[in-house]
């Protein structure tokens, strides 16, 4: 499994950077390569995405989510991945998001673009589009405050 890690600070305050964050559905807005994501119910989501010139789909289970805090998940189907989003007060109007994310590439067209670091490159852009998109915005579309525990630990 390849690793990243990326961080931008948002100038929004946490609570409205993570409730932005929760609304699965509206990552086509600002990732990319994201297709569509149906979110299943409260802990299952449906991604459906462009990875190097083809469309993959796969399922995705939240392990852990904490409003303003933190979103965890892991796949449960199809590309294997995994990743935690954390949000981190910096003052009322300020918040840095930090995503780990572990993915498993496969095929050489993607182990090529791992070695290359476009995947690295692509979060990162995801982040800033993020950050122009919620500060352009400065209101959520939408909040889920549901906590979800990581019923492993």
């Amino acid at each position: 499994m390849a690793t990243i890690e990326k961080s931008i600070e948002v100038n929004v305050p946490a609570r409205t950077a993570y409730n932005q964050w929760t609304q699965f559905e509206e990552f086509p807005r600002f990732m990319e390569g994201v297709v569509e994501i149906k979110q299943l119910d409260d802990k299952n989501l449906r991604w459906k995405a462009n990875i190097a010139g083809k469309e993959e789909t796969w399922t995705a289970e939240i392990d852990e989510q904490h409003p303003d805090h933190r979103v965890a998940w892991h796949s449960t189907s199809g590309a294997r991945n995994a990743g935690v989003v954390t949000f981190h007060f910096i003052d009322e109007n300020t918040t840095k998001v930090m995503l780990q994310l572990e993915y498993d590439p496969e095929g050489m067209v993607e182990n090529v673009g791992d070695k290359l670091g476009i995947v690295g490159r692509r979060v990162e852009g995801d982040l800033k589009r993020f950050k122009e998109f919620i500060e352009s915005r400065q209101v959520e579309t939408g909040a889920w405050r549901g906590t979800i525990e990581n019923p492993k630990v």
